[in-house]
């Protein structure tokens, strides 16, 4: 089953980084992105760009509004990404581990993927 690690920290925190922090950082949660693309797992990882870079599409409107900016109401932002493939909730959960040991604070939100758009997963059911 395909799971997303979700990974949300404070941008302005990871923003004052030094860059020679950040290549620590980067290197580190290289070093566990390559481990799990050798295995095989790793489908796909992304670092997001800053918030400042988004944009939001509200529909809760005729026509929808485009608006600047994620206009979330959090502490942490989504900062980026992995995909990866697991045989269930306790393995994506020891990924997910390591990669906050490589870099430390924040958050990892783990959800299950649906393969397909009838898939329970997409209703809220658990795999």
């Amino acid at each position: 089953m395909l799971y997303a690690i979700l990974c949300y920290h404070m941008e302005d925190v990871v923003g004052a980084w030094s860059p020679a922090h950040d290549e620590a950082v980067m290197a580190r949660l290289a070093a566990v992105r390559d481990d799990l693309a050798g295995q095989g797992r790793l489908s796909l990882s992304a670092r997001l760009l800053p918030t400042t870079t988004a944009v939001t599409l509200r529909k809760d409107r005729e026509p929808p509004l485009l608006v600047d900016g994620p206009f979330a109401e959090t502490k942490e932002q989504l900062l980026g990404f992995y995909l990866v493939d697991c045989t269930d909730l306790a393995e994506a959960t020891a990924i997910a581990r390591e990669l906050a040991a490589a870099n430390p604070g924040g958050c990892y939100e783990i959800r299950p993927v649906a393969t397909s758009w009838k898939s329970n997963a997409v209703h809220g059911a658990r795999p």
